[in-house]
């Protein structure tokens, strides 16, 4: 496994379409980036950072989220999402996450992924399912 250190850094960018805006306000024009959708995405850009350090049959789930949604981001627009490690402590990986359009900045916050094994997170899953 590739170390996990704070500095670490990934960004990636998509597109706001219409399956990822809101569309409950009843016009066209006022669609926008929903913020599920982008908490979404920035958690995606975390997993990503840490599934290429982490060991085969690894992953990580999130566990925490911490979000300030800032701007709206129409339909159309180009979006970079952005996360930091700023600390680890043991399986716990702590992000600074932020996101730009192609205007502004339009999210901050602050998420943590736990780093899991995925056959025995899915037993227990199972077994959690199955009611015991």
């Amino acid at each position: 496994m590739a170390e996990i250190a704070a500095g670490l850094r990934r960004e990636e960018n998509f597109l706001v379409t219409n399956d990822v805006a809101v569309d409950f306000l009843g016009m066209e024009e006022a669609r926008v980036l929903s913020t599920p959708h982008l908490i979404g995405c920035l958690e995606l850009v975390a997993r990503n950072l840490l599934k290429e350090r982490i060991e085969e049959g690894a992953d990580s789930v999130g566990s925490e989220i911490q979000l300030r949604h800032l701007a709206a981001t129409p339909v159309g627009m180009q979006v970079r999402v952005a996360a930091e490690v700023m600390a680890v402590d043991g399986r716990r990986v702590r992000f600074r996450v932020e996101a730009f359009d192609e205007r502004e900045k339009i999210a901050e916050g602050a998420h943590e992924r736990v780093i899991i094994d995925v056959a025995r997170f899915a037993a227990r899953v199972q077994a959690k399912a199955a009611g015991r």
